[in-house]
């Protein structure tokens, strides 16, 4: 059994002119003695109830998740140095300049990692099979296309500083990875360990960033197993809470959190700010969901007042919008099968009502944006 507050994070052992850390096996009985950890894991546990319970009730909701994983695909690359924004994220590629085309890719393949993954978890447990599929589809043809992709380290690697010898933190030796991530794996499928499960992923996650058990992306990808475990167990329903924006907001915080696990064994303050994170996050994600189904009453309410024989077309359109938020003209005639003057002159009305905005300012090959829906998320 592992006391959490006497908890021991591991050791350092030595490699070739440089320790390495090896952390502690964490497939074990769990328990605590400090109440508050209890009283956020119930706070945190209960947001998530209302952000499933809120899911249910919402019509088509599956028609807002994609811009929920596009957030956090922007958000959780930020994290690591990538610059494209939600706007760029959701243009084709052909408009993207041509400087900025591998930060767009990076952020283009989460979106795709995160969508195969839960499709994944409807026939393959959350496992390193899984991690190590989606971590193939992040690295593909991006600045971390050499560096393995979908296989487990099998060299050192560092975090921070230029080289082992300034490293900031040094991973476990690439020798012991497999049998740490089995470790982690069998922690995360266990039902003989009684413990909330909130609790358990905030280990895990913590354990995951410690191993660091891929050259490259470790970060994504560990934030990718807090949402895709929450799905895995049914705690959620559909993927739509992300804790990317909790840890960027104070990166430092984040860093310091980690750190302080390793360095002082202090699991107790990470499990509290872990906790503390899903709360903040889910209460945002309620709060996002609610003011996106304002707005899709909103602009019904506009169309179906103002569009007169448009309506249908419009309805049809809008509809489309809520997933996919830029679009060409082209791209609106195939959705409402109207001629293209008829196309174009809807998107005029649609502008003239403030449903949507071009965005190239040219006068053919034009992009449409529906600004206020992509506002509510960034907000």
């Amino acid at each position: 059994m592992i006391q959490v507050e006497n908890f021991q994070s591991g050791q350092f052992s030595q490699g070739l002119k440089y320790k390495y850390f090896v952390p502690t096996y964490i497939d074990d009985q769990w328990h605590w003695d400090d109440p508050v950890i209890n009283d956020l894991n119930e706070k945190a546990a209960m947001k998530l109830g209302e952000l499933n319970a809120f899911s249910r009730f919402v019509p088509n909701i599956d028609l807002f998740i994609q811009l929920h994983v596009t957030k956090e695909a922007v958000v959780s690359s930020k994290i690591e140095g990538t610059q494209t924004n939600m706007d760029e994220a959701l243009l084709p590629e052909s408009e993207i300049n041509p400087e900025r085309r591998n930060d767009w890719k990076e952020v283009n393949n989460y979106i795709k990692a995160m969508n195969v993954a839960i499709d994944d978890l409807k026939s393959l447990p959350l496992s390193g099979r899984l991690l190590r599929n989606i971590h193939a589809i992040l690295l593909d043809s991006v600045r971390g296309e050499f560096k393995t992709p979908g296989a487990y380290r099998r060299s050192q690697n560092w975090i921070g500083g230029a080289s082992l010898a300034d490293a900031r933190f040094i991973p476990p030796h690439h020798d012991l990875v497999h049998d740490l991530m089995g470790d982690l794996e069998k922690f995360l499928h266990n039902d003989e360990i009684h413990m909330p499960e909130l609790v358990r992923i905030a280990i895990a996650h913590y354990q995951f960033e410690t191993i660091h058990p891929f050259l490259d992306g470790n970060g994504r990808i560990g934030r990718l197993l807090i949402t895709l475990y929450l799905v895995s167990r049914d705690i959620l329903d559909k993927p739509l809470l992300y804790l990317s924006t909790f840890f960027e907001k104070e990166k430092s915080l984040y860093y310091s959190n980690l750190t302080n696990v390793r360095e002082q064994h202090d699991m107790c303050q990470w499990i509290k700010y872990f906790l503390i994170g899903i709360e903040k996050t889910a209460t945002q994600a309620v709060d996002t969901l609610k003011e996106v189904l304002d707005l899709k009453v909103q602009k019904e309410e506009i169309i179906h007042s103002q569009f007169g024989r448009r309506i249908s077309s419009a309805s049809k359109l809008l509809n489309e919008l809520f997933i996919h938020p830029i679009i060409t003209v082209e791209e609106a005639k195939k959705i409402t099968q109207l001629s293209y003057k008829a196309t174009n002159d809807l998107i005029t009305v649609m502008i003239q009502h403030s449903i949507l905005r071009e965005i190239t300012g040219q006068s053919r090959n034009r992009i449409f944006v529906f600004d206020a829906y992509l506002t509510a998320f960034n907000n």
